[in-house]
């Protein structure tokens, strides 16, 4: 199904809202990437640039592999799943929550870093979604104060997206080190001049914003320096590539852009393939 006339991927999306659709716009592009909607709302996003629920639940230690695997098993409908898992005791509801609107959010902004491709209209289908979903005008506005922010602190979030930051010599001591927050410690920890801010996400089981932000403060501190192109002996990034789409863009001028999915792809707030416990994680 083509996606229906429109100037942009906002604008389809509010379309979309107006009729109240269920469904999936896919965006065509890098990374490109699955918008879920339920009843006009944003459930969820699928996308190659940023983790999604499943990675971030397991990247960050929240759900054990094995606990993972299990749930799936038993319930392998993935609008079910969320259920199960706070059934099962596995996560807190109102913590659940917050992870798959933050995955929604960051999917978004991980699809406006570059421009957006074609988009597909498409049928139903199974994902993590957030409970209540989220208005396409919300993640417009919120997805261009995030553009805006990094773009105030450090330059296009376009080409901060493309470095592979490398902690200084000296990043370990110093009064400036003190300071950081534990998060931005752990960045600094996984910052070896290899890696795309993408791929500290991935490996971190953090949102990509919230990686890019703390990179471009410890820049500021003088604790990392920018790496550019292929890094390191040209080696290239290390974080999967074959994710799921997750679904929601904006383009680095403000103008909200959707990732688009290949048919087949995703399992629960995963990557193509629905292999359970399969993890998107950084190398």
């Amino acid at each position: 199904m083509t996606a229906p006339t429109a100037r942009n991927v906002p604008a389809l999306l509010q379309r979309l809202r107006e009729e109240s659709f269920s469904g999936t716009v896919r965006v065509f592009g890098h990374p490109g990437g699955t918008i879920h909607l339920r009843d006009g709302l944003v459930g969820a996003i699928e996308t190659p640039g940023a983790p999604g629920v499943t990675s971030a639940l397991l990247a960050s230690g929240r759900i054990g592999d094995e606990e993972w695997l299990a749930a799936c098993a038993a319930e392998p409908d993935a609008d079910r799943l969320g259920g199960h898992l706070v059934a099962a005791g596995l996560i807190g509801a109102a913590e659940l929550d917050v992870v798959r609107t933050a995955a929604v959010f960051d999917g978004a902004f991980a699809m406006a870093l570059s421009p957006p491709g074609e988009r597909e209209v498409g049928e139903r289908e199974p994902a993590l979604v957030v409970e209540q979903g989220v208005e396409p005008r919300r993640l417009t506005e919120e997805t261009a104060r995030r553009m805006a922010l990094l773009s105030r602190l450090w330059g296009p979030p376009g080409e901060l997206a493309r470095i592979r930051p490398a902690a200084v010599a000296d990043a370990g001591s110093g009064r400036a080190h003190g300071r950081l927050a534990p998060r931005q410690r752990d960045v600094l920890a996984v910052a070896n001049g290899r890696r795309t801010p993408r791929d500290l996400a991935f490996s971190l089981g953090r949102g990509l914003f919230a990686v890019m932000l703390d990179l471009a403060r410890l820049e500021a501190l003088g604790l990392v320096r920018r790496e550019s192109g292929a890094g390191a002996a040209g080696r290239p990034s290390t974080a999967p590539r074959a994710l799921a789409p997750d679904t929601s863009t904006i383009t680095a001028s403000g103008a909200a852009a959707l990732p688009k999915r290949r048919p087949g792809s995703g399992l629960p707030g995963r990557t193509p393939g629905r292999v359970p416990g399969q993890k998107g994680r950084g190398g």
